[in-house]
């Protein structure tokens, strides 16, 4: 490593985005945190929140991805962990051969309604860092295009 990259690694920044960064890599460890007692992180938090019910018509790969705005690649990994930890089912789609058909299993729904409580701690912990109005500030800037 270069003298030059270890002294920059030591100082401080006004780069936004290194600074967010820093930022939702605290933030996700309060819901990490929280959401342990479910057994959960906050990565599979997000997409168990998006994934149909038990009996529900199910959701494709590629329309979760979308559904989060993530990568169709990092959304198949993360569903393999959460099919190997029982929380999903996944089948064939009836629709395209080629997707795979993706639903919530009743384990999944009994760890939804533990995690419910334990995320809405970690969100009035953001409020109270932030003040509710700065959080739902935060939050609209977050989502504006």
């Amino acid at each position: 490593m270069s003298q030059y990259v270890y002294i920059l690694a030591f100082v401080e920044t006004d780069c936004y985005c290194t600074s967010l960064r820093v930022a939702v890599r605290r933030v996700t460890a309060i819901y990490d945190r929280a959401l342990e007692p479910a057994g959960i992180n906050v990565a599979q938090w997000a997409l168990i929140r998006r994934i149909p019910q038990p009996g529900a018509d199910p959701i494709t790969i590629q329309d979760l991805a979308e559904r989060a705005e993530l990568e169709r690649s990092t959304v198949a990994r993360n569903l393999r962990v959460l099919r190997n930890a029982g929380l999903v089912e996944m089948t064939t789609s009836p629709s395209d051969r080629r997707a795979s058909a993706i639903v919530l299993t009743e384990k999944a729904v009994a760890i939804t309604a533990q995690a419910v409580p334990l995320w809405e701690s970690a969100q009035a912990e953001i409020e109270r860092t932030l003040t509710t109005a700065g959080a739902r500030e935060l939050r609209s800037l977050a989502l504006s295009t």
